[in-house]
């Protein structure tokens, strides 16, 4: 199949693909056998990448009682006041990009987004080198004072995350005939781990009969993303003629991946669109984990046979990711400052 024939699959569904095999080792089982299941999963992660670039993911291991903690505190923080929310506004927390915003405050595409939400990343402290360097998206998190436990549980949250997108990793790799610490090794034995908290409030119809999107349609910037959602529904994909569904399933993840996971597989994985609208009639909290390259490490194609570049005319914003040309750190800068411009504006 070339890569053109996988950009213009057609999907009704996203796969459930059993991780446990990942996950485990090889366990009481013989290597052999052990070996069958981990290429069987990767065999699976393969077929998911071109054919919907999403897929959700169960046996992930990811204990279901810090998930829970981390949902109660999160309906906790969002609802107080705007005052007290805006207590950790992402203005305190300058060039780190972490912190509060109010709903309307996140563009996609130029629109405002129906959400509010909080921005974190890996906690790192004064003394290190990229905080010196005074680079951007390096720094402390802002976590709410008033309730207890916050900064604990989203950091040992963002830790589980980052052991489950390392694990991930070694199954894509697998899945492109790779070796399985292909991207431990060139890109991410430090990756770029980024943590969001959205709600999204009850999506009110206009007068206009306009749709109102929570998010708009977009693709993700890194390698992989690793979504935890509610009950309440609201994601959609997009397949060549129409949008599926992505629903709740118990117990899962939604695995998607990005658009330097499509750089470097020259469009045979896709960085596949999405959008969310909620339509549930309550409030939605969903918390996607971004498990992306070494900030400044220069993204390339991998090498894989029988991979004919396309040029990928046929993206929603008509980009070509192939013409970047640069570090992952100048790619997701050039992104976030769109995301946030008046922020971008106060930090030159």
């Amino acid at each position: 199949m070339t890569n053109l024939q996988v950009a213009d699959k057609e999907f009704s569904h996203l796969p459930i693909i059993d991780i446990s095999a990942l996950v485990s080792g090889k366990g009481d089982l013989c290597r052999e056998a052990a070996l069958r299941l981990r290429y069987s999963v990767a065999s699976q992660i393969n077929q998911a990448c071109q054919e919907s670039g999403f897929f959700y993911i169960i046996g992930h291991g990811v204990d279901e009682n810090l998930q829970q903690r981390l949902e109660e505190i999160s309906r906790q923080f969002f609802a107080q006041d705007l005052e007290t929310k805006l207590k950790i506004r992402m203005a305190l927390a300058g060039i780190a990009w972490r912190g509060y915003f109010p709903v309307g405050g996140e563009l996609t595409s130029g629109k405002p987004d129906l959400k509010e939400g909080i921005y974190f990343g890996a906690e790192q402290g004064k003394e290190h080198p990229l905080v010196q360097a005074g680079t951007q998206m390096y720094g402390s998190n802002l976590f709410p004072a008033n309730i207890p436990q916050f900064g604990e549980t989203v950091l040992e949250y963002m830790e589980a995350m980052t052991n489950l997108g390392h694990i991930l990793m070694t199954g894509i790799a697998l899945s492109l005939g790779l070796e399985a610490s292909y991207f431990a090794d060139r890109y991410t034995s430090d990756p770029l781990v980024l943590f969001r908290i959205f709600n999204y409030p009850p999506n009110l119809s206009p007068s206009d009969g306009e749709p109102i999107w929570g998010v708009g349609e977009h693709t993700d910037y890194g390698v992989l993303t690793i979504l935890k959602q509610d009950n309440s529904g609201g994601l959609q994909v997009k397949s060549k003629s129409h949008w599926v569904a992505a629903p709740p399933v118990p117990g899962s993840f939604v695995c998607n991946i990005g658009d330097m996971l499509e750089k470097m597989t020259a469009g045979l994985y896709r960085s596949t669109p999405h959008r969310v609208q909620n339509q549930s009639g309550n409030h939605r909290l969903s918390f996607p984990f971004f498990f992306d390259p070494n900030f400044d490490v220069e993204v390339k194609p991998i090498k894989l046979d029988h991979i004919v570049v396309n040029d990928h005319t046929d993206r929603w914003d008509q980009a070509n990711i192939h013409d970047f040309r640069g570090t992952y750190g100048d790619y997701v800068l050039s992104k976030v400052s769109k995301v946030f411009p008046e922020l971008q504006r106060s930090l030159l």
